[in-house]
């Protein structure tokens, strides 16, 4: 009888941990696959603190320090007197190397993105689209110091763009000599080099768009500039944003095309915080101040990118 009367209530409080035990086993489960995730993820995460962490940290500690760039123990803490230095009186980082910075970025995009539009559509509508993709993509895939080097030369006295200007009854221009072109020449070169992959992803996004658009927009008697204006370009948005902000960020890092075809002159015409990081670290010792021009140049970077994203988030939503 006794048995009989313990049964039901043995059986009833089973039954109530039931729950308890499948929430724990579960935890535990969840526990186990967290931490396979976390030994395949070890790679990565370790790749990312010795090259990415480990030299933001000592380009932070360098910024706020004075040092030769030899001895380690030679790390003397400066504060913040490097940034202070940067936009002190009589001081070239804001005025004109940072300024030229942004004026080359922003002169890349605008550049690229008509360029690439362009070419772009008029690709989407030929025969043998891959050949002349292939053919704007070859810039991408040639050295900067090479396209650098032709076209320096092609903008010499005697060289191809002079003699085209000669030809039409234009005097001859010294493009990389002159402070008021040589910072447009080089943007141009940019640009030039830029396009190609900028056409790719834009190709991309036209043959994502729906044909049916098209039909329907041609059905109502919408002209090709209406159909651009109202079809092509609002939808190609996710594609141009791609394109603007990694063009943009291109930009403000440039320093090989820029060293390769002026090294920053005529005096500081085409200087940009990324060669005057160059010339402060190994021409100068001053690794404090190429530090922390780096990090202004990080907040610039950020801050642009930002406004980039909200800008376009902001026009998708009105439209």
């Amino acid at each position: 009888m006794v048995n009989a009367t313990l049964a039901p209530e043995t059986t009833e409080r089973a039954t109530r941990d039931e729950p308890a035990v499948g929430l724990r086993a579960r935890d535990r489960h969840r526990r186990r696959q967290a931490v396979v995730a976390y030994l395949f993820l070890a790679p990565t995460l370790l790749f990312y603190a010795v090259f990415l962490l480990l030299p933001l940290g000592f380009a932070l500690l360098l910024a706020t320090s004075h040092w030769a760039g030899f001895d380690l123990g030679d790390i003397d803490p400066a504060g913040l007197d490097n940034f202070a230095a940067l936009i002190a009186d009589g001081a070239t980082f804001l005025t004109p190397i940072l300024t030229n910075t942004l004026l080359f970025a922003l002169g890349t995009v605008v550049l690229t993105l008509a360029g690439s539009v362009l070419v772009a559509t008029c690709i989407d509508k030929l025969r043998f689209q891959g050949l002349w993709r292939t053919l704007y993509f070859l810039p991408i895939v040639t050295t900067v110091v090479a396209v650098g080097n032709v076209w320096k030369y092609m903008y010499e006295p005697g060289g191809l763009v002079n003699g085209v200007l000669n030809a039409v009854g234009l005097g001859s221009m010294a493009f990389l000599q002159d402070p008021d072109t040589a910072l447009p020449a080089v943007v141009v070169v940019q640009a030039w080099a830029s396009v190609g992959s900028a056409i790719l992803v834009l190709t991309a996004g036209l043959k994502s768009i729906p044909e049916s658009y098209y039909e329907a927009a041609a059905l109502d008697g919408a002209g090709p500039g209406t159909v651009f204006w109202r079809i092509t370009l609002p939808l190609l948005r996710p594609s141009l944003l791609f394109v603007c902000v990694t063009q943009f960020l291109t930009g403000l890092q440039s320093f090989a095309l820029i060293i390769v075809m002026t090294k920053g002159g005529p005096g500081d015409a085409t200087n940009v915080a990324a060669l005057e990081m160059y010339r402060q670290a190994f021409s100068y010792g001053d690794w404090g101040t190429a530090g922390a021009a780096a990090f202004v140049l990080f907040t610039v970077v950020l801050a642009v990118t930002l406004v980039q994203l909200w800008l376009f988030r902001r026009k998708g939503e009105d439209a």
